[in-house]
């Protein structure tokens, strides 16, 4: 992975690290993320999805790469161990939201942070009931945003899940279309 790196940084843009196993097949170790800091002058971030805040605590306790939460439901934890903010996935729908809660992390209001983290928990999770993207273009079908339209081997959200889902999106104060 670090001559991949290496060699992709010739390039001469900004690289941000993807670590998530689950759709890589490969973890970057703390040690190897560091490294490759520390070595390759185009790292510049980490999407910390491993879903083990242990991992961006090494990377954090180590050097000063921004750090951003690849799982909406860890950017609080992430950040409180030196994370930056997330690339959301429920951003897509609920921008302000997710602003809100990074807002109240950057200035230091923990309590409103953990009150909008707790209450957006449940979106969190239901944005995960099926494959990334599976439920949140679901989701935004739903609110009229988009259509929803997936290339295989994507398929529609299984019919289980489209009723809870509409129930938490509306129980966010989205407005959901049949």
């Amino acid at each position: 992975m670090y001559d991949h790196i290496a060699r992709l940084a010739e390039v001469g843009l900004p690289i941000v690290l993807y670590n998530i196993p689950g759709r890589c097949g490969v973890e970057l170790t703390a040690e190897t993320v560091v490294k490759m800091y520390n070595e390759i002058e185009m790292v510049v971030g980490i999407k910390e999805a491993t879903g083990k805040l242990d991992v961006a605590s090494a990377i954090a306790a180590e050097c000063d790469i921004t750090i951003l939460s690849g799982d909406d439901s860890l950017t609080l934890p992430i950040c409180s161990v030196g994370g930056k903010g997330v690339i959301s996935v429920l951003a897509n729908i609920l921008p302000a939201a997710i602003r809100k809660l990074c807002d109240a992390i950057a200035s230091g209001d923990m309590a409103a942070a953990r009150k909008q983290h707790l209450e957006l928990f449940p979106l969190f999770k239901g944005m995960f009931v099926e494959t990334n993207p599976i439920p949140i273009k679901a989701a935004m079908a739903m609110a009229g945003i988009i259509r929803n339209e997936l290339r295989l081997p994507m398929t529609p959200l299984s019919e289980k899940f489209r009723k809870p889902l509409a129930e938490l999106l509306e129980a966010a104060g989205v407005k959901v279309r049949n």
